[in-house]
């Protein structure tokens, strides 16, 4: 189906827009008149300007307030229609909506409302233009779209139809099943937007929380299979008044827009992309660092051993068990003057080859790579964050695939021993302020990952955002979070990896025997855990010496504890019995201690 994009969703002047939409694959846009009112040139040139881009413009958006007033006040409001016909001929478009009424002068008068309506219509229709109806969720009569049908079908005018928008119907309540029962030639628009569970006012609510399909909590795809069924045949187009993406880059939104609709094309059936591959598991976590020393006494004090060395890059290998960390001291543009931080990821794939066919169909940035002669063959993609997400099968033989490229160290060079970590339970990655809507959305269309419910956790200054992304099996697990607002504050941006073992004391008194350092936690905190939790005095009194942190949910139980932080990067250890979070009840108290320690940064 053909795509468009209200301009409104996008931030910048109106010819940066439009780029924008072109560059991520829009079909069309609609126009904002506030948009065209700022505009430094003309209708004409802004309708040359979208037509060398390949763009349609589809809609021209709003008139308000236009029907339901007395007659000398609609006699003004054609004068000012009849001004905008003429201005959307000029651009190019045929035609506009016409929200509902709200003002609180509207009579309650269906037949008034139809009456004007349709001598709107019939002065559109002189100058080839259609108008579509939409019932704002707000409106003072009709915030209905049923309500909006029964007057355009009271009306019975060729040129005037309904516009459809997912927002006013599903925020209403409204029960999509009866748009089936509007001929599909009447649905004149479709406006497309998804927002999160929140309960407000629905004006606020629209005016500043809106999102695309998938990244909210309305059944978008239920109501657009309704729409089809109905016979639509226009374009599917987003219309979303967001304050994030206002203010962010308007090529990164366009994509993630784009990216939206064919994920949400591909659950109503209208299309059918290359299907994802879901990882099976976390192959390796690559660490960036211009100075290795820190985090080898790190990884020697967690047990893992330096095992093998790229052939070619300044790359070595640790290894624990199934856990392998990557050192990187190959300098990296843009990351001049920071600390370790983590750049990379190898996500085991079945399929990686589909994997990246998959990534490529969902606009995921494909990253070019330098490889010498005899280098495995890799496909690497970027996530939103930045991350480098490579999709690999791992040989253990070491004979093909990635640990191909790496020599091994001889017979000291063994994942022998250790602390009694097994592999990387979860990922933890802190994304730009603007873009965790996005990431959500990208792990779960690109990777085929479940996105899990959002979660605010506590941090002495502010609250930040925590959303998890799992495989069916939790053999990968991806923890996004974010801070309230755009920070320079390195706490804002610490990223860590979670390592599984099956017994944490015993891990944690080696990892201290080892020289390593474990985050303190306040005494406060293990007082209450008694009260929370039956646990024994024992068991209190080695937490409170380990630093261990403590949760249960109904599946089992979870016992945590974290490391020092090196750079932008810390450990944390983690025994899981069955149970299904992350230990965000005590994420407040890590964090806390975190900052009184000085520990990131």
């Amino acid at each position: 189906m053909r795509t468009s994009i209200a301009t409104v969703s996008l931030s910048g002047p109106l010819t940066e827009k439009l780029g924008a939409a072109a560059r991520a694959g829009f079909d069309g846009v609609e126009v904002f008149e506030n948009d065209l009112l700022a505009a430094p040139i003309g209708p004409e040139e802004i309708r040359a300007r979208a037509a060398d881009l390949g763009l349609a413009i589809d809609l021209y958006q709003p008139l308000r307030d236009v029907e339901a007033v007395p007659e000398d006040v609609f006699a003004r409001n054609l004068r000012r229609a009849e001004h905008k016909f003429r201005l959307m001929r000029r651009l190019g478009a045929d035609t506009v909506l016409v929200c509902s009424s709200v003002s609180p002068l509207a009579p309650d008068d269906d037949a008034l409302t139809a009456d004007q309506l349709r001598r709107l219509a019939e002065l559109a229709a002189e100058h080839g233009v259609k108008v579509a109806y939409e019932a704002l969720a707000w409106g003072r009569r009709v915030n209905t779209y049923d309500h909006a049908w029964r007057i355009v079908e009271a009306a019975d005018h060729p040129a005037l139809g309904v516009c459809l928008d997912s927002f006013h119907i599903l925020a209403k309540g409204s029960d999509p099943k009866g748009i089936e029962d509007i001929p599909g030639r009447k649905i004149f628009f479709l406006q497309l937007a998804d927002a999160p569970p929140m309960a407000m006012d629905v004006l606020q609510w629209s005016r500043h929380y809106r999102c695309f399909p998938g990244q909210g909590g309305l059944d978008v795809a239920g109501l657009v299979r309704h729409v089809l069924r109905a016979g639509y045949e226009g374009p599917l187009s987003l219309e979303v008044f967001n304050d994030v993406f206002r203010q962010a880059d308007a090529g990164r939104t366009a994509v993630d827009a784009q990216r939206s609709l064919r994920l949400l094309q591909e659950a109503v059936g209208t299309d059918a992309p290359p299907p994802p591959v879901v990882p099976a598991g976390i192959a390796f976590a690559e660490l960036v660092t211009p100075d290795t020393e820190p985090l080898t006494a790190l990884l020697g004090a967690l047990g893992f051993t330096r095992t093998a060395r790229h052939r070619g890059k300044p790359v070595e290998l640790w290894q624990q068990g199934e856990a392998r960390v990557l050192l990187n001291t190959a300098p990296a543009e843009g990351r001049e003057g920071r600390g370790p931080e983590l750049a990379a990821v190898g996500l085991e794939s079945p399929d990686p080859s589909g994997a990246a066919r998959r990534a490529e169909a969902m606009l995921a940035p494909v990253l070019p790579r330098r490889r010498a002669p005899g280098d495995a063959p890799l496909d690497a993609v970027a996530a939103p964050d930045g991350t480098e997400l490579f999709f690999v099968a791992t040989d253990t033989t070491g004979t093909e695939g990635w640990l191909a490229d790496f020599t091994p160290l001889g017979p000291g060079g063994t994942a022998d021993g250790g602390t009694g970590i097994r592999r990387v339970d979860h990922l933890a990655l802190t994304q730009p302020w603007h873009r965790f809507d996005e990431a959500a959305l990208f792990h779960r269309g690109v990777l085929g990952l479940r996105p899990q419910e959002s979660v605010d956790v506590a941090d002495p200054y502010g609250l930040l955002r925590s959303r998890a992304v799992t495989s069916p099996d939790g053999g990968v697990r991806i923890v996004l979070s974010v801070g309230p607002a755009p920070s320079d504050d390195r706490t804002a941006h610490a990223q860590h990896i979670a390592l599984a073992t099956d017994d944490l004391v015993a891990t944690a008194r080696r990892i201290r025997a080892a020289g390593g350092r474990l985050l303190a936690v306040p005494a406060n905190y293990h007082e209450d855990l008694a009260a929370r939790f039956d646990l024994t005095p024992d068991e209190l009194e080695t937490y409170r010496e380990l630093g261990i942190l403590y949760d249960r949910d109904a599946h089992g139980a979870f016992l945590h504890c974290y490391t020092e932080t090196v750079g932008r990067v810390f450990f944390e250890v983690v025994q899981r019995a069955a149970y299904r979070g992350y230990g965000a009840a005590n994420a407040p108290v890590r964090l806390a201690a975190q900052h009184a320690g000085r520990l990131i940064g």
